[in-house]
């Protein structure tokens, strides 16, 4: 039976030692108040410490002195298992330090693993993962030197297949933002944007006889209609009750509260980037690539599109009229509708469905997407894409490898160089003004996303779009494929390239 406590009595619950996971997404929809009376109850009294964080896609609300942060800097946590670090300003770099075991599962993986255990097993199988950066033969989920847990994925063979395995700490306590419990301690999630693992994290915590805490907006004496309950009261310990936090009028969009016609997504999506932060920067080079990318969307697509760059193949997907012929999907579990950025990431306007995030990934992971559009911090000779770990941060893979590990057609959206990059384009003709003085092509990727050995072996097309050239994967790694008018292939592109790189016979014949 349930008991409603005030922050601070459930922060008394967590003992040291406890794993705890967290629902949330990147940024949205963390149990803020949870975690700060955590905090201030570990800095008054250095407890709880030595506590497990697990959470599929990070939670974060962009603030380095809120939410966890605070108590991860300053000790409370022995080990942190993530998705994904962006949302967390201090935690993306303390993890590169030895200050706590810090390791990185994709978002994907750590989600089944969490259904796994609800399931009563203790992980889960999947080919995603394989020759990548997480799997043990190459480096291995532990970010940095103290990070030497092998049981979180070992590679393992079933029926001649191999396969990766994701095994988490059994988890004893759960940390969920809901939005409103009724007078049997069911919890529904009105007016928030996803629901995330939150069910198969409660059912694996009762399986492992730990405590479920849920802060909710408000009580209702009326029951929810079943459908809309997300966690039933028989799987709920502890509910506190807050004072919502302010949102701008303009998010109620994102919570699916009313119909938003595809006519009226641009002007949501506007308000709502004013209002997150959002604003892609609108420079001829992300111009220049979206413009090409968009070209290979096709009506009826199942599609993903990444943050940054990629954002501006959704713009020119309205200009072209096919937006609205796509349908697009975004990893907490939204499909249809208009995925929105910024501080809201997640979050979708006019979404047509928004179900629980492990069956999202059951759709990436078998390759239910048909293209995908995603950003890199680097590409190598080979093809290998590394988009999680920069050289002084640590973003993390978030879904990334889920969704590149089997979509049909693979399009990564990058400038050819970055810091100082200068072009122009003047109706279809680039020109390259000055070339940034970070390469993004790169010999040797410093960690792997993406396998470009993989891809091959399972026959998915693989694109590299930039803003003066198209690249394709090959079997011998990168081909130049295009050239955009303007651009000079010798100046600007092999000679800048610090590996040889094999020509598309459609090319050599246009430079004849």
């Amino acid at each position: 039976m349930y008991r409603f406590m005030s922050s601070r009595e459930a922060a008394e619950l967590v003992q040291n030692g406890e794993v705890i996971c967290v629902n949330s997404f990147v940024g949205i929809e963390n149990p803020v108040e949870l975690h700060e009376a955590i905090y201030q109850r570990f800095h008054e009294t250095g407890e709880p410490n030595n506590l497990t964080l697990i959470s599929s896609a990070g939670f974060g609300v962009w603030d380095e002195n809120r939410n966890a942060e605070g108590y991860i800097r300053e000790g409370a946590v022995s080990k942190l298992i993530c998705g994904h670090f962006g949302a967390m300003p201090s935690t993306k770099h303390l993890v590169l330090e030895d200050r706590f075991e810090a390791y990185n599962l994709p978002l994907g993986c750590i989600s089944h693993a969490i259904r796994a255990q609800a399931g009563g097993l203790p992980g889960a199988l999947s080919k995603v993962g394989l020759d990548i950066f997480v799997d043990p033969r190459r480096e291995g989920p532990g970010i940095n030197g103290i990070s030497r847990d092998d049981s979180l994925v070992k590679p393992v063979t079933v029926d001649g297949e191999e396969f990766l395995y994701y095994q988490l700490p059994k988890i004893t306590m759960v940390l969920i933002k809901g939005t409103v419990a009724d007078r049997y301690g069911n919890i529904s999630f009105d007016d928030m944007y996803m629901s995330g693992d939150a069910l198969s994290i409660c059912q694996a915590v009762k399986a492992n006889h730990g405590k479920v805490i849920v802060q909710v907006d408000r009580l209702v004496g009326t029951p929810s209609r079943p459908r809309n309950t997300i966690i039933p009261g028989c799987l709920v310990d502890v509910i506190v009750v807050t004072e919502p936090e302010p949102r701008p009028v303009a998010f109620k969009a994102l919570t699916g509260s009313f119909e938003i016609p595809y006519e009226e997504w641009k002007g949501w999506q506007e308000m709502i980037d004013d209002l997150s932060g959002a604003k892609t920067k609108a420079s001829p080079a992300y111009n220049t690539i979206g413009r090409r990318a968009a070209k290979e969307l096709k009506e009826g697509d199942i599609v993903n599109i990444g943050i940054g760059i990629p954002e501006t193949v959704s713009r020119y997907a309205r200009k072209y009229g096919t937006l609205e012929k796509i349908t697009m999907t975004v990893e907490s579990g939204g499909i249809g509708g208009f995925p929105a950025s910024g501080t809201v990431f997640g979050a979708m306007i006019g979404a047509a469905s928004v179900y629980d995030m492990g069956n999202q990934f059951d759709l990436y992971n078998s390759g239910g997407l048909n293209i995908c559009f995603m950003g890199a911090f680097e590409v190598d000779r080979e093809g290998n894409v590394n988009a999680h770990r920069g050289a002084d941060t640590y973003p993390g893979i978030g879904g990334f490898a889920n969704i590149t590990a089997r979509t049909p057609t693979v399009v990564f959206c990058l400038t050819f160089n970055t810091r100082g990059l200068e072009m122009e384009r003047k109706k279809d003709e680039v020109t390259i003004l000055r070339n940034g003085d970070i390469p993004k092509f790169v010999d040797k990727v410093r960690s792997v996303s993406f396998s470009a050995s993989r891809a091959v072996k399972n026959g998915q097309r693989v694109m590299y779009v930039t803003e003066r050239c198209v690249f394709v994967l090959t079997e011998k790694g990168l081909m130049l494929s295009e050239v955009y008018p303007g651009v000079d292939i010798r100046r600007d592109i092999l000679d800048l390239l610090p590996f040889p790189v094999e020509i598309s016979d459609a090319l050599k014949a246009a430079e004849k």
